[in-house]
């Protein structure tokens, strides 16, 4: 009975000084109230060794949280906004094939850099002071260090298995084996909010049948948490002399758009004839009407063309400048050239050109065939390597065009990594400058461009 009483006991100040963490939370970042009342609270020492979180319940050990709350009384605060700005980067919603050790830490690398670039008192620890001595030198590797760009760096690192776990320890808030966990073994673990058959997805977004539809309700939700933050942050700036810099940064990268390259480049489509059955315009009943009446022999037979979206004339320019990455223009251009030789995208003859050009014109190799293509790529060579000059192409182009070169150029990819002088004034086609960098979000272009950012890994 003594047992109950004290484990109750436990419980209940556990309860309070997370209820402490979470007020002092609210009062002090109001942009975080979304968040802040969006998980549900729930002790498990069964399912957890400390605290942990999956977007929809933050489960917790009282024990641990007495022990954190002893040893330091800014712990436990700072380890239940770590959970929550898991949530509000995603970092749970992972897929099977990633590195869990390096994804765990990445995660956590980012959400503490956050928190120490918050500059907040009351979230300062002895191991914070720790961590800032590794991230300032690490900033020197990655400017804003966002889960996707750290995961990148230590898979690229390769560190040894005494540094990851050093790591590991230096920057851990709490437990990340919800993440990998599914509904139905949440379920067996009686983490609440989880019951088979449990059809409700909570919040304000409706009902999902099936455990299968909270994961897709969380990540919806938690995408308009992201969103309502940064346009708060925007919109107040500095809350309370803090700074939200890096935060602001993260959540940018979080909430920015996806972009589908494939579709992107079917932008740049012509219209062309090509000899392939068109059976939006095919009546099949009098087809088999007639199969039906003469034996075999149908009364009408199907259209042998469709007008479909193909490149024919097309241009891709390659920025040769010094600051660009040999192994990443020839993934662009692999990229490229695999959409491009889908049956929807290329005509039997092209009229590709693939110009290199740095602050002159270095290379224009002309491309008619996927064989020529193939050849190509086998053989490829960048040239140039001095200074970033855009308007060479685009008088190369246009000339060509004056010549005949082309019978109809949609438009034409520019890519780069880098700074450059623009034309000032538009082309006769269209143009898109596509980035691979993860800092180029700023980059300006004129009006008239079409811009594109990816990351590396989308390429």
């Amino acid at each position: 009975m003594l047992d109950e009483v004290t484990q109750e006991k436990v419980e209940k100040i556990a309860r309070e000084v997370i209820n402490l963490a979470r007020n002092k939370l609210l009062v002090n970042m109001r942009f975080l109230d979304m968040a802040l009342n969006r998980l549900k609270v729930s002790s498990n020492p069964d399912a957890t060794s400390c605290s942990s979180v999956d977007g929809r319940v933050y489960i917790y050990d009282p024990k641990h949280i007495l022990t954190a709350y002893r040893l330091e009384e800014n712990l436990p605060t700072r380890n239940f906004l770590h959970s929550v700005f898991h949530c509000v980067f995603r970092h749970m919603f992972v897929g099977p094939a990633v590195n869990r050790d390096y994804w765990n830490l990445a995660c956590d690398i980012a959400v503490e850099s956050v928190i120490n670039d918050l500059g907040l008192p009351y979230l300062s620890t002895l191991m914070s002071q720790k961590q800032q001595q590794f991230l300032d030198g690490f900033k020197e590797e990655i400017k804003t260090p966002s889960a996707e760009k750290v995961y990148r760096f230590l898979v690229d690192k390769k560190l040894s298995d005494n540094k990851l776990k050093t790591l590991a320890l230096l920057f851990k808030g709490d437990d990340h084996l919800l993440w990998y966990l599914t509904d139905e073994e949440k379920a067996k673990l009686g983490i609440e909010g989880y019951v088979f058959g449990d059809g409700d997805a909570g919040g304000e977004g409706g009902q999902m049948s099936g455990l299968g539809g909270i994961r897709l309700f969380l990540m919806q939700d938690w995408g308009n948490i992201s969103e309502r933050m940064a346009v708060d942050i925007a919109t107040f700036g500095k809350l309370q002399g803090t700074g939200a810099g890096l935060l602001s940064q993260n959540l940018k990268e979080v909430n920015r758009e996806r972009y589908n390259y494939e579709e992107f480049l079917k932008k740049f489509a012509v219209r062309g004839e090509v000899m392939k059955i068109n059976p939006d315009e095919f009546d099949y009943n009098f087809y088999t009407y007639g199969l039906q009446l003469y034996e075999n022999m149908p009364l009408i037979e199907p259209l042998e063309y469709k007008d479909v979206k193909r490149i024919r004339d097309f241009v891709i320019a390659i920025d040769t400048s010094g600051s660009v990455a040999g192994e990443l223009v020839q993934k662009f251009v692999q990229k490229t050239y695999n959409i491009l030789k889908s049956t929807e995208s290329f005509f039997t003859k092209i009229n590709l050109h693939i110009i290199q050009c740095d602050a002159a014109i270095q290379e224009d190799v002309k491309i008619t065939t996927q064989q020529e293509f193939d050849d190509y790529l086998k053989t490829m060579k960048l040239h140039g390597f001095g200074g970033t000059d855009f308007r060479p192409v685009f008088s190369y182009v246009t000339a060509m065009i004056e010549c005949g070169e082309f019978d109809n150029l949609k438009g034409m990819i520019y890519f780069t990594d880098g700074y450059g002088t623009f034309p000032l004034k538009k082309p006769d086609f269209d143009a898109a400058f596509v980035f691979v960098d993860d800092e180029a979000d700023d980059i300006k272009v004129p009006p008239w461009a079409i811009k594109l950012v990816l990351r590396t890994d989308e390429i």
